[in-house]
This record gives C-alpha cells, sequence and structure tokens, in this order.
C-alpha cells in the first residue's frame, strides 16, 4: 500500500444546521450509556472520481440540511443537575466538525485491500478516542480526504448516542439531500425514554483530552484486520450445509445471519487452536428496536442494542456439527424477548457497569453491523461507494464486522480481527474461505 502517512490534514471547519432550533436536551437512556467508556465508532466510505471542492461544498450544504433533523449529532454531551447523562444542544454550539485533507499520492485501489484497517487510520478522525469525551468535543467528526482519484469521507460517530441502525439512516438521508431531495424520506425519531425512562445517575469524569491518542496506553496484543469476501453463492453453500440436518425439536431453519455466525465461530475457533474444554463465547449486539415492549420504530435515533451472549466449550463446537452452535446462537437471539431485556435493563440501573469495548467474553467472537444495512446504497451524486470500512476503534481479538457486499444480493463482507498467529492459520483454513463452485 502507498505509504498512507502521505495524509495531509489542510483544515478544519464547523457545520451547524442551516435553521435555528433553540436550546434542546435529550436524556440519555439504560441503552446508551453502558457504551460511555467505548471509543467513537468509525466509518469510511470512498468513492471514485469528481472535482474534490465541488465534492466538499455539497457535503457541507448537504449537511447544514440534513442536521435539522438529527441536530443531536450538532451537540455535545452534558449532566442534567442530577447528574443524568445527556445530549444538550443550543444555536451557540459549534457543530460537527469536517476536516478536509489532502492524500493525493493514494488511490482508491490503495484503500480497497483486504488487510488492515490500521492503515486506514489517518482518514478517519478521533482514534483512540472516548465517547465520554463528547463533553468537549463535537458527536460528530468527519474527514473528507482528497485522493488520487477519488474522495474518501471518514466519519466517528459518538457511540454513546446511537447504534449502527441510527448511524445508516442518518448517513442515507445526508447522501438523499446531496442527491437533490428537498426533504429526507425517513424522520428520525429522537424521543428515547419512550424506550426506557429509568434516570440513571453515573459519577463518571470525562477524562482530559490531549487530543487523538492511543487507548490507555497498554500493551495491546498484535491484531490483524481482514476482509473476508462471501459471494452470494458462497453464503447459499454455508446456509444450506447448516440447514442439511434441522434440529428435530421443531425449531426454525437457521437464517443467514446464524449460519454465517456458526461458520465464523467454529473456524474462528479452530485457528485459535484452544483446549477441548477452553470456553468460547459468541457475542451479538442485537437490535431491539423490535424486541422490547412497545416495539420501537426503525427510525428510532440513539442506541437501541444489547449484546447477547452464549457459551459452550470448544471441544464440543468443533466436534459437532454445525447446527449445533447454530441451535445455540438461535436459541440465544431468539430467548432475547421484551422480559429479557427489560430485565437486562433492571439488573443494569441496580448496579450500573460501565463496558469496555473488550468485555465481550473470553475466546470470543463478537459480531456488530449488519448486512442488512444498505452501506452501498449511501450515493451523494457520484454513484455508490467503491468501498465501506470500519475504523481501528472498538477492536479487539475476535471482533466481526458484517457488510452487505458490494456485489449486492445476499453477498456479505466479513471484516475480522484476530491476533497475528490465529489470522495466519485462518486464512489457510480452506474450509472457512468458502469456494463457490
Amino acid at each position: 500500500m502507498a505509504e498512507i502517512s502521505k495524509v495531509k490534514v489542510t483544515g478544519k471547519t464547523h457545520v451547524k444546521p442551516n435553521k435555528k432550533i433553540g436550546n434542546q436536551q435529550c436524556q440519555l437512556v439504560t441503552f446508551d450509556l453502558p457504551y460511555l467508556a467505548f471509543y467513537y465508532n468509525q466509518k469510511l466510505l470512498f468513492y471514485k472520481g469528481g472535482e474534490f471542492e465541488e465534492m466538499v461544498k455539497k457535503l457541507k450544504e448537504g449537511l447544514e440540511v440534513v442536521l435539522v433533523e438529527f441536530y443531536q449529532l450538532a451537540g455535545k454531551l452534558g449532566k442534567d443537575e442530577e447528574g443524568v447523562f445527556r445530549v444538550e444542544y443550543g444555536d451557540e454550539m459549534e457543530g460537527v466538525e469536517v476536516a478536509e485533507a489532502a492524500a493525493e499520492e493514494i488511490s482508491i485501489a490503495d484503500l480497497a485491500v483486504e488487510e488492515g484497517t490500521s492503515a486506514l487510520k489517518d482518514f478517519i478522525p478521533y482514534n483512540g478516542v472516548l465517547n465520554l469525551e463528547g463533553v468537549h468535543r463535537p458527536l460528530l467528526a468527519v474527514q473528507l480526504t482528497k485522493l488520487k482519484d477519488g474522495l474518501a469521507i471518514g466519519c466517528a460517530f459518538n457511540h454513546a448516542i446511537l447504534d449502527g441502525t441510527s448511524t445508516w439512516h442518518f448517513m442515507s438521508s445526508w447522501a438523499e439531500i446531496c442527491n437533490g431531495s428537498k426533504s429526507i424520506s425517513t424522520q428520525p425519531f429522537l424521543d428515547r425514554t419512550q424506550a426506557r425512562n429509568t434516570r440513571v445517575k453515573l459519577d463518571l469524569s470525562p477524562p482530559a483530552s490531549n487530543g487523538d491518542v492511543p487507548a490507555n496506553g497498554k500493551t495491546e496484543p498484535n491484531l490483524r484486520e481482514r476482509v473476508f469476501k462471501f459471494s452470494e453463492a458462497a453464503i447459499d453453500k454455508i446456509k444450506s450445509t447448516v440447514n442439511a440436518n434441522p434440529p428435530s425439536d421443531g425449531s426454525k431453519p437457521f437464517s443467514t445471519f446464524q449460519s454465517l455466525s456458526v461458520h465464523i465461530w467454529r473456524h474462528v475457533t479452530q485457528a485459535r487452536q484452544l483446549k477441548p474444554d477452553d470456553y468460547t463465547v459468541f457475542t451479538v449486539f442485537a437490535d431491539c428496536r423490535k424486541r422490547v415492549d412497545p416495539p420501537m420504530p426503525d427510525a428510532y435515533f440513539g442506541n437501541l442494542i444489547q449484546a447477547v451472549f452464549t457459551v459452550t466449550a470448544a471441544g464440543l463446537l468443533s466436534a459437532n456439527p454445525p447446527e449445533f452452535g447454530a441451535s445455540i446462537i438461535q436459541k440465544a437471539i431468539e430467548g432475547h424477548n421484551a422480559k429479557a431485556i427489560d430485565q437486562r435493563n433492571t439488573d443494569w440501573e441496580s448496579s450500573p457497569k460501565i463496558f469496555e469495548f473488550k468485555d465481550a467474553g473470553v475466546n470470543c467472537v463478537a459480531v456488530g453491523s449488519s448486512p442488512r444495512f444498505q452501506v452501498y446504497e449511501v450515493d451523494f451524486g457520484w454513484a455508490k461507494p467503491e468501498g465501506v470500512r470500519s475504523g481501528s476503534n472498538n477492536r479487539f481479538d475476535g471482533m466481526v464486522y458484517l457488510y452487505q457486499g458490494k456485489s449486492g444480493g445476499r453477498s456479505i463482507d466479513v471484516e475480522i480481527s484476530l491476533e497475528a498467529p490465529t489470522m495466519e492459520k485462518l486464512e489457510q483454513d480452506k474450509g472457512f474461505l468458502v469456494i463457490d463452485n
């Protein structure tokens, strides 16, 4: 890859809603608060061609319009008089941070490589910045980088105020405006207290901010990140294999997600060369919009996810056919109903625990994002993105992001972070890399 450090930030501005909104506050609720000690959630999209200055102008103008509806992203974190965290917005605030940068020796092909997200770091702002810093930083930061043959859009979203569903709702709405729509097609549903209204006081102070710094200074494991592209045919093959011998208890066929998840879980577990009696944990960050009672609209803006955990012995997972692990995943997901969600919230509220991003479990495979997100439909007026990637924040050994494949249909891109020796074994595992013939 070309030398990525040749990314040079040329200027920073701020973008605010183009209408007066006045002072607004929005209480953070139990679904939001555990993520305060995560890092900003980072996404990178890159696009071909175009006149950079014109593209930047269009993006900023579109951002001014879309922020009228998504004004929370132009605010800051704060606390009310009782110490409950909230989003605060005022017309005097500076708004979203937008940096412009140049990397004219770097091409889209350089960014589209399947290896590594650390190499993409300089294209996305707020590396190693905790969500808690949103008390004195914008809740959204954007970097627009001029490439040799296109444009990279790097975004850092404060994860304490929104999840993946809300992130892509915002991105698609921003693109709609830039593409000529006078208004967005789906208004965000902004009242979080409809999902949960328990007020939880947290005694957390933001860390001193000294710019983008490495997380906590500890020696982190030597992680590698890779994108594995699974075609429609490969996905269908995995799904049909897992469903070849359905359980006799009358449970439903395994979904595409469950089939691909157990495929990843089993092969990563084998690549880790765990002992048969070692535990291995599978975690999925499940969307709860339709699981809570009453259900919330898809346009609910905020975090409405919960981590669903399941665990088994590595030997059992590997020795049994794939439907064994798929059944464990299926039961865990289906069991996460309104009653389970409410119980989880009640337990947390009685003894709040602020998670670190890597608290997902021992020998874990943790799945975030979703191939249902229409990431390749985010067209700002210069065609679909050439690629969509996650940044380097919130990564640990076993973190997996699933994205819609660029070729569309049922294809899925699987972005995995693993310790280097494990990744090497996974890359050599012919059973993992399904050949679609």
